[in-house]
């Protein structure tokens, strides 16, 4: 189904069908088309949420990276809903999770709300069916099966495929040929000057400042971030992204350490140090065409970071309080 075929579109309203309806969709593996139905999706049966994008391609990074496309375009991101890792270790890495349509129905937007029970025995029938391992120290999730769910895009595909994106609602035409110009921009430069903010390093150096979630820091210059990076702007293999400049110099508030993720297309658990997310940091996809709906996280290594000053944090707690609290403004 061609995403000018389908009825949902981005914004429209969904329901996750229930377990016994998902089960007859999928195969001893538990997946559809190689996509698997991992078991934190099962107890989102039932519930609605809004369509976000059409994931006509979505990137991928492990021991390579790169751009895949859906060979069925039948794959929809909902507003929101990300994999907790829960069934799979407590997998950090906090993806964005893909639906095949075939689990999702659509709901008008003037229909009452979901009234219908999900069963428990349609539950348990579901989740005997679907997998988290496969073999020793290996995982089986979407991450680790994303490149056996998606295909190669060919240089007419990147190229068509943005033209698909607006088709599918999922931008508009001026933000496409913004999209467009971004991406033309970050590939002239880095052919003419290098690596975004890339250092000299051969061996890059490390940095612990133990911050726990909550807590306020404040981001580097380019100029002292690229005294971590190697000539390829890598700090011990994580990538320092040309979208990140855009957090430089400012304060911002940890999300929470990240300590394992899932490599994508290895099903491996990979263990980070001195790593955290930052509250709203999303990777823009900026050096791929036409950009990416996966919405990962972008990973800021400590040693990019400042522990902000405390009075400062102090005063800022102070003001919050105060407004949160009716009693202190009456």
């Amino acid at each position: 189904m061609s995403p000018a075929q389908s009825q949902i579109r981005p914004g429209n309203l969904v329901e996750i069908r229930t377990p016994h309806e998902i089960l007859q969709t999928l195969d001893a593996d538990g997946t559809l088309n190689r996509l698997p139905f991992m078991p934190e999706m099962v107890d989102l049966c039932g519930k609605r949420f809004r369509v976000a994008h059409r994931a006509l391609k979505t990137c991928y990074y492990g021991e390579s990276n790169g751009m895949r496309k859906f060979p069925v375009d039948d794959v929809l991101i909902l507003e929101g809903v990300r994999c907790s890792g829960l069934d799979h270790d407590g997998c950090q890495k906090a993806c964005m999770i893909f639906w095949r349509e075939a689990w999702l129905q659509s709901v008008g937007s003037d229909q009452a709300s979901a009234s219908r029970d999900v069963e428990q025995r349609g539950k348990d029938e579901l989740l005997r069916r679907l997998k988290t391992t496969q073999g020793q120290g290996k995982y089986f999730c979407q991450a680790s099966e994303i490149l056996n769910a998606t295909a190669d895009l060919s240089r007419w595909d990147r190229i068509s495929n943005c033209f698909a994106e607006v088709r599918a609602g999922n931008v508009g035409a001026a933000e496409m040929i913004g999209r467009v110009a971004s991406w033309l921009f970050w590939r002239i430069r880095r052919v003419l000057f290098g690596a975004y903010a890339r250092g000299t390093n051969t061996r890059t150096p490390v940095a612990s400042l133990q911050l726990q979630p909550g807590e306020w820091v404040d981001v580097k210059s380019i100029g002292n971030i690229s005294e971590t990076l190697d000539p390829n702007a890598h700090n011990r293999g994580l990538y320092f992204t040309p979208d990140m400049r855009q957090v430089c110099g400012k304060r911002c508030q940890v999300e929470r350490p990240l300590e394992r993720i899932i490599v994508d297309g290895t099903g491996q658990m990979r263990k980070m140090h001195n790593t955290v997310y930052l509250k709203g940091g999303m990777c823009g996809c900026i050096y791929a065409l036409g950009g990416c709906p996966r919405g990962e996280y972008s990973y800021w290594r400590e040693i990019w970071l400042e522990r902000a000053d405390r009075s400062v944090d102090a005063k800022r707690r102070g003001q919050d309080e105060s407004v949160a609290d009716p009693a202190l403004t009456r």
